[in-house]
């Protein structure tokens, strides 16, 4: 692997940067009350080293125990990466349908791949050549790792748009071995709070079987939070059952959200159904609608990173930020490290240098066994997939 950079701490000079968070100032919180955030004096140092390039906006990655990984990518390709090689699956995926923001999204290899050989994924799926829903679906690794077949539909019927817009959707393996999955809201005003539909939401199921767990807010029900607008991030912090998210805002408050179960997070798009279409207008968390609404835990402010995937740093070998909470950002092209309180609560921010103005458009962010970041690139040619680790 090349090493690309390794650039000193700097500290975040206002003038060079234009977002609440690089600057320090504190977002102007929506009607949801989130936490003032101020930015932390200076940037950690970081080593970035290239693992593979060739990608095609890679939208999630899983590792293998022999080593090697496996990347999504949104133009319905899976590709297994070794030794800096990337090479193309054999897989059925003709029914993805690739457009706007849709196509095959989140990635997650199950706890017991050593024996089972399976993964998840999360696709929009076309019946007779025409968008029919968003769907999550578990594939097994032949042994000679050439193809992906396809093993059960595990959770289908997820809203999607023909455009692709607010597909979600990232799946991660929770506290107990279940399924977590942030969906999206797939641009319907009523989506995210009708508890009865699967877009704006995070769901909680079982990993074989796809079903609802006895221990749900509603035990008939998939549904463990509700009222998100395009959940594109989801990450569990080690060592505890705390649960966070990655949510996009419209052109401003994005958000961090802690997971609470049976929680409702306030978008509401449709004004309680009196109007119709997407109104955008409306707070990220409407506490005025609904007064119970779990406030989030970090905003963005008046403007807009497109948050994408979040994860935690994980091992001594990352000192102070052991435990603190990383995003990727799309339109922001950065990387962002929050350090959170024992509760969850956001304490500061910090933009690495490494990532200002460099890799463009940032897409998965996943921690390996081997304790270091990887992330990928989403520029839409000869993307990346990046292994960063603290200098």
């Amino acid at each position: 692997m090349r090493a690309l950079v390794v650039v000193a701490a700097a500290a975040l000079a206002a003038s060079a940067c234009t977002s609440s968070a690089e600057t320090g100032r504190v977002p102007a919180p929506s009607s949801g009350g989130a936490a003032a955030t101020p930015t932390q004096a200076g940037a950690p140092r970081l080593v970035v080293e290239e693992v593979a390039s060739g990608l095609t906006h890679g939208w999630d990655v899983g590792f293998l125990p022999d080593g090697k990984l496996l990347v999504s990518q949104r133009n319905a390709v899976l590709a297994l990466v070794s030794g800096g090689q990337v090479t193309e699956l054999k897989a059925d995926l003709g029914s993805v349908a690739v457009g706007g923001e849709g196509g095959l999204m989140g990635l997650v290899v199950h706890p017991d791949f050593a024996t089972s050989r399976e993964f998840t994924t999360c696709q929009n799926h076309t019946e007779n050549g025409q968008p029919a829903d968003v769907r999550v679906v578990t594939w097994r690794l032949t042994e000679d790792e050439t193809t992906a077949t396809r093993v059960r539909e595990l959770v289908t019927g997820l809203p999607t748009a023909s455009s692709g817009r607010h597909s979600g959707c990232r799946p991660t393996i929770g506290p107990d071995g279940e399924l977590l999955v942030g969906t999206g809201d797939a641009a319907r005003g009523e989506v995210p709070q009708d508890r009865a539909s699967l877009g704006g939401k995070v769901l909680r199921v079982d990993l074989k079987t796809g079903e609802p767990l006895q221990d749900n807010p509603d035990p008939a029900s998939r549904v463990l939070t509700y009222g998100h607008r395009n959940i594109q991030g989801i990450a569990l912090r080690p060592g505890t059952d705390q649960v966070f998210t990655a949510e996009h805002g419209p052109d401003k408050n994005d958000e961090i959200n802690l997971v609470v179960p049976g929680g409702n997070y306030g978008w509401d798009p449709s004004q309680g159904g009196t109007v119709d279409g997407y109104d955008e207008d409306v707070p990220m968390t409407d506490l005025q609608r609904f007064p119970d609404a779990v406030p989030a835990k970090w905003e963005s402010g008046d403007t807009t990173e497109a948050i994408c995937a979040v994860t935690f740093l994980d091992g001594d070998q990352w000192g102070d930020l052991n435990g603190a909470l990383v995003a990727t950002a799309l339109r922001g092209a950065k990387l962002m490290i929050f350090t959170l309180s024992e509760a969850g609560d956001v304490t500061s921010v910090a933009i690495p240098d490494e990532f200002k103005d460099t890799f463009g458009r940032l897409r998965a962010a996943r921690t390996g066994p081997d304790g270091a970041l990887y992330v990928t690139t989403s520029n839409g040619e000869n993307d990346k997939l990046l292994k960063i680790t603290p200098a």
